[in-house]
């Protein structure tokens, strides 16, 4: 417990109102935080759905294109690796989230005329589709791993303020004005006691 004296007290005057301050600012970043991320997940459901629809047609194109008798595989190995995607970050309230900038090359078939045909060009087209739908969902869900992790410490700090930090700071002021309140009177007794004692002397 602090010295009960005048300037602890006005000491801890400050410190509860930087607290309490620190504290709404942590309430405001973690409701923007969470309003960032919920945005974010209606997204990566969007995403997702588009992914669903868009691999059910491709694995469909595919099976068209193994029919008719085109070597897939072999045009598969064809195909160079793709380093069409960079990630860059951005901040959102001081957390780094990433940022997937897909910008792949035209489109255009690695396989002569004989050996493919519209199964295959459509089999190609929608694994495109594909790879541009996986970058935007994997940028969403690093951003929302990455902000869920930043809410839970943001969380902890407010918790921490609120719960424990303001309360013993209010605990101590409410000790020292106390103590000082004592102070005061048993100095305004004191006080009165000797002007009366004064007084009486003079009479005597």
């Amino acid at each position: 417990m602090l010295n009960p004296t005048k300037g602890n007290l006005l000491k801890v005057k400050n410190s509860l109102e930087l607290a309490t301050v620190g504290f709404d600012l942590m309430d405001r970043k973690r409701n923007i935080l969470i309003r960032e991320m919920m945005g974010l997940i209606d997204d990566a459901k969007q995403i997702q759905s588009s992914i669903n629809t868009t691999f059910s047609q491709a694995y469909q194109a595919l099976m068209r294109a193994n029919v008719s008798g085109t070597d897939v595989r072999s045009i598969a190995y064809g195909v160079p690796e793709d380093d069409c995607v960079t990630i860059l970050e951005k901040s959102v309230m001081g957390v780094e989230i990433p940022t997937v900038k897909y910008s792949s090359a035209p489109a255009k078939p690695y396989y002569g005329i004989n050996s493919g045909g519209f199964a295959t060009d459509n089999c190609y087209a929608c694994f495109r589709k594909v790879k541009e739908l996986c970058a935007q969902l994997a940028e969403i869900e690093s951003s929302i791993y990455r902000l869920a992790i930043a809410i839970r410490k943001t969380q902890k700090r407010a918790n921490a303020l609120k719960n424990i930090v303001i309360p013993q700071y209010k605990r101590n002021i409410a000790y020292i004005t106390e103590f000082l309140e004592e102070k005061e009177r048993e100095e305004f007794i004191r006080m009165k006691v000797i002007k009366k004692q004064k007084e009486n002397a003079t009479k005597n």
